[in-house]
């Protein structure tokens, strides 16, 4: 409800239908303008938006003062009408002005000039940024997506459980963020990266389904995407298998960006993850665009030209009409780029009505002009690349380059929603072990099909997990969890863990599942970035109210500080030189 007992509307809410109603409004001053002899035009501003209000010009009102304005409803005299504001067709007159507290000028306009302003300043005026338009819209996005996917998890039967803050040290992968425990010196707790332990034993516990809306944090460098604590929707299923996660977190997410957007996407297709490297160069494919990698292997199969002689994989892109766009000094830059990422280079083809204008077509037969072409679709005017190495190198480096040229900006374009399905189980190898390395955590199920592959191609064995990707950007990650202990200890014997190891790094968490464990598998995806893509934001930042920069750092409250002195005895810690 907007009105309360000084006000009877938002500023906003006004319409043409009130005029002739006394209302009651409060907020800051947008702007006052000087009209004529003793009447000044004041813009209020609250979240809701602005609203005209004629008063008399002796009244001292300046920029960002909070006001009570009390007055009549009328029609804007004519030619004065502000078709760009929902308010624009009305003003409050015979306006009876109650200064409710002066202002200092802020160091910013509140406004969109502000978007121009650096970053810092506005975060060390935090308070200040969050009155503007923007940020009033994207929180009150993130709380319509937040109570969405809270509905969406109620009406699916999961009960929300709020899991520790203060646990122990978990080998989840990223750094973990320590608290001393004064009670023991020398011990420390940890800030939960996940709730991923407690939830598996809330199944063992038989809650059958658990969701959180949780609060995690990592002690990870920062990004557009990253922040040190970030939000999350958390949930596990008991007596499930991957397609029953997949549906219950589909439903939640598609909720949210109804409430979001007002439009409910359609359902949501999935691409196993070879699929997804083979034709899209990552995991995290944006699906709104194009210029898939083409498969170009076979077509020189027989070729004596030796940077593609021998390839594992030989794959390419098109660019529509970009021979005219590039110019050789972009291409070299393109070609350094592809380097850089691990290929051996970059082969670039201008098509043209004769062939291929390019340093390499001089190396390459009629019949390999003429079948990359047809492979390629290639027309006169497109711009062909070309990298030839191994599968992983040359998928993931046309990948990179997809992206750098045809991606647009994430406000633009569809919401395009694909789950990500069958990762390998093992991606790489331990350097000092030789050991593989777990591609999600030690925990996820194989894939029953592969469970033969363990001892002879334990590379090639898919898992049951999944990621959500949206427009490029992965929301989440999620798998079907072990719960039978040969398999957990198979799993272990692979990654060279022994089962003295197992009990003394995950005992306390694997021991609950000898007392019956049901099958369970479950999901996380971040809040703060399904929110920014919803809400047209390329930084996550956008969307939170107190962010951090970059550097780690909170300019408005000055953190992290350093620790009192007689904290840090109580403490039993001393701060040592940092060591690199």
């Amino acid at each position: 409800m907007s009105s309360t007992s000084m006000r009877t509307h938002l500023c906003g809410d006004i319409r043409f239908g009130q005029i002739g109603e006394t209302v009651s409004v409060c907020g800051w001053v947008g702007r006052r303008r000087e009209h004529g002899e003793h009447l000044a035009f004041v813009d209020l501003r609250d979240h809701s938006g602005i609203v005209q209000c004629v008063i008399n010009d002796d009244v001292d009102v300046r920029s960002e003062y909070v006001l009570r304005i009390s007055g009549v409803v009328r029609e804007r005299p004519e030619g004065t009408v502000n078709d760009s504001l929902p308010t624009g067709s009305i003003e409050i007159g015979d306006c009876e002005v109650q200064v409710l507290r002066v202002a200092t000028p802020p160091p910013f306009p509140i406004d969109a000039r502000a978007d121009d302003v650096d970053e810092n300043i506005r975060l060390q005026y935090r308070y200040l940024d969050l009155r503007r338009e923007r940020m009033q819209k994207n929180l009150r996005t993130r709380s319509k997506v937040n109570a969405a996917v809270r509905s969406a998890m109620d009406e699916q039967g999961f009960v929300e459980v709020e899991t520790p803050m203060l646990v122990p040290s978990t080998p989840e992968g990223a750094r973990e963020f320590l608290v001393p425990s004064r009670k023991e010196p020398g011990s420390f707790y940890a800030l939960p990266q996940s709730p991923q332990l407690f939830k598996q034993l809330l199944m063992v516990g038989g809650v059958d389904r658990y969701y959180q809306m949780a609060r995690c944090l990592r002690d990870e460098d920062l990004r557009a995407d990253r922040q040190y604590e970030f939000m999350q929707l958390d949930m596990e299923m008991s007596f499930v298998d991957q397609d029953d996660v997949l549906e219950a977190v589909s439903a939640s997410v598609l909720a949210a960006a109804e409430a979001a957007t007002g439009e409910r996407p359609t359902p949501i297709e999935q691409i196993t993850w070879h699929d997804a490297m083979d034709r899209f160069g990552t995991d995290k494919p944006d699906l709104r665009f194009g210029m898939e990698l083409v498969e170009l292997t076979d077509v020189f199969g027989d070729t004596e030209f030796k940077a593609f002689s021998g390839a594992d994989a030989i794959k390419g892109i098109k660019v529509d009409g970009g021979a005219a766009d590039y110019g050789r000094n972009q291409l070299d830059k393109m070609t350094d780029r592809a380097k850089g990422a691990g290929a051996k280079g970059l082969v670039w083809m201008k098509v043209t009505d004769e062939g291929f204008d390019s340093p390499v077509a001089k190396f390459l037969s009629d019949v390999e002009v003429g079948a990359l072409k047809s492979a390629m679709a290639a027309e006169t005017g497109d711009l062909v690349l070309i990298v030839a190495d191994e599968w992983s190198t040359t998928c993931e480096v046309l990948g990179m380059l997809r992206n750098d040229i045809g991606r647009p900006p994430v406000h633009e374009g569809p919401y395009r929603y694909v789950w990500v399905v069958e990762f390998p189980l093992f991606v790489g190898r331990d350097k000092e072990t030789g050991a593989p390395k777990s591609g999600h955590h030690p925990f996820t199920m194989p894939h029953p099909d592969d469970i033969d592959k363990f001892d002879t191609d334990p590379m090639a064995v898919r898992s049951i997990a999944y990621d959500l990707v949206l427009n490029g950007w992965e929301l989440g990650s999620g798998s079907i969890r072990i719960h039978e202990p040969e398999l957990q200890r198979k799993v272990f014997m692979a990654l060279g863990i022994s089962d003295e190891e197992a009990e003394r790094k995950f005992g306390f968490f694997l021991n609950p599942f000898e007392y019956g464990a049901p099958p369970h598998g479950g999901f996380a995806f971040g809040l703060d970035r399904l929110v920014a893509i919803l809400a047209g934001e390329e930084n996550i930042r956008e969307v939170i109210a107190y962010p951090k920069t970059q550097s780690g750092q909170d300019p408005m409250t000055n953190s992290p500080i350093p620790g009192d002195p007689k904290s840090l005895l109580e403490l039993g810690l001393k701060v040592l030189p940092q060591v690199d």
